[in-house]
C-alpha cells in the first residue's frame, strides 16, 4: 500500500501543475466579447430546445383535454414562461457582447483614422514638460509628430505614452470647445425666436 501511494504521490503534483497553465488561456478568453457570445451559443441552443419541448408538451396536453381525453392537468409541466424567459436573458447577453465588439471595432477604426500612429507599449514617464506639452492645435497633436513626422527625433514613428496622453488631453478639450460652441449657438437660435 505504501508503494502505490508514493506511486501516487509524484503523479499528483504534475497534475497539480497543469491546471494554472490551463487558466491563463480561459483568462485571457474571458476577457473578447466574441469568445463569449461563441461559449454562450451552447446554453442558447439547449435553452431553445428546452422551450420547444415545453411548448410541445403544453400543447399536446392541452390537445388531450380539449378532445376529452383528459379531464385535468395531471402532470405538472415545466413552466413555459421560465423556459422563454431565460432564453431571452441568454439573447440579451449575447446582444450585449455584440454590440459591445461593434463599439470596440468603430472606435478602433476612429482611433486608425485619428491616431494613426502606434502607440508605445511602454509606459516611460518623462520630465514634467515633456508629460504636458501644450500643442499648438488639436491637428498637431493628433499627429504627434514634429516636422519631420518623428516624435522623438529618431527614426521610429511611435507616440510615446506620455505623447498619446497629451493628444487625449488636446482632443477632448477640442471637442468640449465645439460643444460649447454648439450649445451657445442652440441657445442663441432659440432666444432669436
Amino acid at each position: 500500500m505504501n508503494i502505490q501511494a508514493q506511486q501516487q504521490q509524484p503523479g499528483t503534483p504534475q497534475q497539480q501543475g497543469q491546471p494554472p497553465q490551463q487558466q491563463m488561456p480561459q483568462q485571457q478568453e474571458r476577457l473578447d466579447n466574441i469568445s463569449k457570445v461563441k461559449s454562450l451559443m451552447p446554453a442558447l441552443k439547449e435553452s431553445l430546445m428546452a422551450v420547444f419541448k415545453t411548448a410541445a408538451q403544453t400543447f399536446h396536453q392541452n390537445s388531450l383535454v380539449d378532445i376529452g381525453s383528459l379531464k385535468g392537468v395531471d402532470v405538472p409541466l415545466p413552466r413555459f414562461d421560465k423556459n422563454i424567459e431565460e432564453f431571452y436573458s441568454i439573447c440579451d447577453q449575447i446582444e450585449l457582447h455584440l454590440k459591445t465588439s461593434i463599439a470596440c471595432v468603430s472606435q478602433g477604426g476612429s482611433s486608425q483614422r485619428y491616431l494613426p500612429l502606434p502607440v508605445a507599449l511602454t509606459r516611460t514617464e518623462a520630465s514634467p514638460s515633456v508629460v504636458n506639452p501644450t500643442p499648438a492645435s488639436p491637428q498637431v497633436a493628433a499627429a504627434g509628430t514634429n516636422q519631420g513626422g518623428d516624435p522623438s527625433g529618431g527614426g521610429a514613428s511611435v507616440l510615446t505614452y506620455s505623447q498619446f496622453l497629451a493628444t487625449v488631453r488636446a482632443q477632448v478639450s477640442y471637442a468640449r470647445e465645439i460643444h460649447h460652441e454648439l450649445v451657445a449657438a442652440a441657445q442663441n437660435v432659440a432666444s432669436g425666436d
